[in-house]
């Protein structure tokens, strides 16, 4: 099966628009999120249609609460590339959470993750580092259970992509979910 971001904005409209009055959006530039106003719901901008992209913003929006939700891009600073070591730990910290669910995405859609380090004209980085805290994360996060709405919506790739649950997930948390509605069965053409 082809992975598309066509699916993944399908997804996110079936499991998010009605019950969070949230679309997921393909962008021409860079990635952003925004509150209702200008239009009548929320958008999560991926960048340029890349799928990880997607993934990725996706998780972000996960973790936000309803207060962060209300504020252009969740009310985060962002430092652009060319961090130094102190600004480049700051980040790391920051996106430990977001990269370890969308790790768990990726791993629902069958497709392959890699830390982003977000900084190719700053510091030298510790990729090896920084991809044990996410996976730490991950870990935290089976151990201590998902976000619910990202529970929810690993769940509906998993089930579209027809991908097994991690292995690394306990199988007790999905068995505990699969009876409620979720996002799956569904048809998507």
């Amino acid at each position: 099966m082809s992975r598309h971001y066509s699916d993944l904005i399908s997804l996110f409209d079936h499991c998010f628009s009605a019950s969070e009055n949230t679309r997921l959006v393909a962008g021409e530039h860079e990635p952003y999120y925004q509150p209702a106003g200008e239009l009548p719901y929320h958008q999560v901008v991926f960048a340029h249609g890349f799928f990880a992209s997607a993934l990725h913003e996706i998780a972000h929006w996960c973790i936000a609460g309803s207060r962060r939700r209300e504020l252009f891009d969740y009310g985060y600073w962002y430092e652009p590339d060319g961090r130094n070591a102190e600004q480049q730990a700051v980040f790391e910290q920051v996106e430990r959470k977001p990269q370890a669910l969308e790790w768990l995405f990726s791993l629902c859609c069958g497709v392959p993750f890699q830390v982003s380090v977000d900084n190719l004209s700053g510091i030298e980085v510790d990729r090896a580092a920084f991809t044990e805290a996410v996976r730490q994360q991950l870990q935290a996060y089976v151990q201590h259970g998902l976000p619910p709405r990202a529970r929810q919506f690993a769940m509906a790739l998993a089930y579209f992509y027809q991908q097994p649950w991690p292995a690394t997930v306990p199988g007790s948390l999905l068995a505990t979910h699969q009876d409620n509605a979720l996002c799956a069965p569904f048809d998507l053409v």
